[in-house]
């Protein structure tokens, strides 16, 4: 008898533009990689930053899920009706040009989506928000930029609290009214995008998470990297596998649908 293999979403993930040696890149960390194998046993291909030249709908008719990247670049001001500053560079306008339409696609078509860091900051983008470029610099406002280490699990240290709102997705998710995570962001949520609801909070009022508002399935975006301790750390491990959960249920009822239809 041939066994029946499980099903391994298709999760599509955001990719930075680098040049490097005498080329021009277009890269996701690894660590989001594992995270799509390891934490919710999918199959993660990395999509070019191609803007108008990537079929964004023909993409989406071969992959269950997206994931939006975290980045050191920072989402171009201009796209929210702000001036570019050079404190707040890098910016990469090739991933902008493609990570926005590829959001409001997906979105439109109720794909599964879990936006994380410059992720999260492009969905507030593009449903219409507005972005903080430095929100250290308020009056206020914590730090929440990594620490300063050449040591990665020094950088993505769990150090931070966040609240999490009580019955809210996220809530759900993680089963707690609070958590602890990592934070290595200059750039924040400035006016939530209407279509945004809040899921999490900082303390000292930073949004941290959210979810999207009257979603027909799971469109969660987090400010902080759930990806770097999703095999060891409890509400990492909840996102990542309630993100799989969800792309196995749509796969599962388009394939109900499909087979009635026969």
């Amino acid at each position: 008898m041939t066994k029946t293999r499980p099903f391994s979403p298709l999760v599509a993930v955001t990719a930075d533009v680098k040049d490097l040696d005498g080329y021009r890149w277009h890269a996701a960390s690894e660590t989001y990689l594992n995270a799509v194998t390891v934490g919710l046993g999918g199959i993660p291909v990395v999509v070019p930053s191609l803007g108008d030249a990537l079929d964004i709908e023909r993409l989406l008719d071969r992959v269950d899920g997206v994931l939006l990247t975290g980045s050191r670049s920072n989402v171009h001001p201009e796209l929210y009706g702000a001036e570019a500053d050079r404190r707040s560079e890098p910016y990469d306008t090739a991933r902008d040009a493609t990570s926005l339409p590829l959001i409001r696609a997906a979105l439109a078509r109720g794909i599964p989506l879990l936006a994380i860091c410059r992720g999260f900051q492009e969905l507030n983008v593009a449903l219409g928000g507005t972005l903080i470029s430095e929100v250290q610099e308020l009056p206020g406002r914590h730090d929440h930029r990594a620490p300063v280490s050449d040591i990665q699990t020094e950088r993505f240290a769990i150090r931070q609290d966040v609240a999490i709102v009580t019955g809210g997705c996220l809530g759900r998710i993680v089963d707690a009214d609070a958590i602890k995570v990592n934070s290595l962001h200059r750039q924040a949520v400035g006016t939530l995008a209407e279509g945004l609801t809040v899921e999490a909070v900082a303390p000292d009022g930073t949004i941290e998470a959210v979810s999207v508002t009257d979603a027909p399935g799971f469109a969660v975006g987090v400010q902080w990297h759930p990806e770097y301790w999703v095999a060891t750390d409890a509400p990492s491990a909840r996102l990542f596998r309630a993100f799989g959960e969800a792309m196995r249920a749509r796969a599962a009822s388009h394939a109900g649908l499909a087979a009635a239809a026969e």
